[in-house]
């Protein structure tokens, strides 16, 4: 696992060279500037390394995907504009394999299986509903889950997407009986007190679009009671 580095801003930096840099993203925090005006993941990455370098003039900072405010894990930034699209088209050509962890207080019918539902978007409520058949203007919506632990009121999935469609992991573990815990949009009881969800980007694997080498890359699990029994 590459070595964490520490910052001032709390910012916990998982892999960083001259081309890249990945993050684990605390739960509230949002990746881009959005209507809220709250500062984005992306703005306190270009200060820590306007600090760290002791830049004078403009840092670039590319974002490349995005995670859900309540979600905690991987975000990967360009620190160039040149290696941006090289990012972007990673991502298009499902190049890059994201895995995730969640945990759901009611365990899925099958250990394990293959989710394929059609999702429309409702942007008045930020919500995706799951169809089981096509319905105007949805989109198709395939991952793949497998039960990893069995905690004492809760189960830990292991989930690796095909596609990367708006709530994907949410809506879809919603539709089958399981929303994850503190979801209270996807039909989970109550919300967790930091407003945070049990959804973690855990781990991350592509080849360097630049160096050509292979990334492999953990993020270490939030720090509550429910995450730490999730350890191995």
């Amino acid at each position: 696992m590459p070595k964490v580095l520490s910052n001032k801003s709390n910012l916990q930096v998982l892999y960083e060279d001259n081309h890249i840099i990945v993050v684990n993203k605390r739960a509230g925090d949002i990746v881009q500037g959005d209507k809220t005006g709250d500062t984005p993941l992306s703005d306190i990455v270009k200060a820590h390394l306007k600090e760290k370098y002791n830049k004078p003039g403009n840092v670039f900072i590319g974002t490349v995907h995005r995670l859900d405010r309540p979600t905690t894990g991987l975000v990967i930034f360009a620190k160039t504009s040149k290696v941006l699209p090289r990012l972007n088209k990673l991502f298009l050509s499902k190049d890059i394999k994201k895995t995730y962890w969640a945990v759901v207080k009611q365990p899925p019918p099958k250990l394990k299986d293959t989710l394929i539902h059609w999702l429309k978007k409702n942007p008045k409520n930020n919500k995706s509903y799951s169809h089981k058949k096509e319905v105007k203007e949805s989109k198709k919506a395939i991952l793949h889950y497998r039960t990893i632990k069995t905690l004492d009121n809760y189960t830990l999935l292991e989930v690796n997407l095909e596609t990367g469609r708006h709530h994907q992991i949410r809506t879809q573990l919603s539709y089958i009986g399981s929303p994850i815990k503190g979801d209270l949009k996807y039909g989970f009881g109550r919300s967790n007190k930091n407003a945070s969800i049990h959804l973690h980007a855990r781990h991350i694997e592509f080849i360097h679009p630049v160096k050509k080498e292979k990334l492999s890359i953990t993020a270490p699990l939030p720090n509550d009671s429910v995450w730490d029994a999730c350890r191995f």
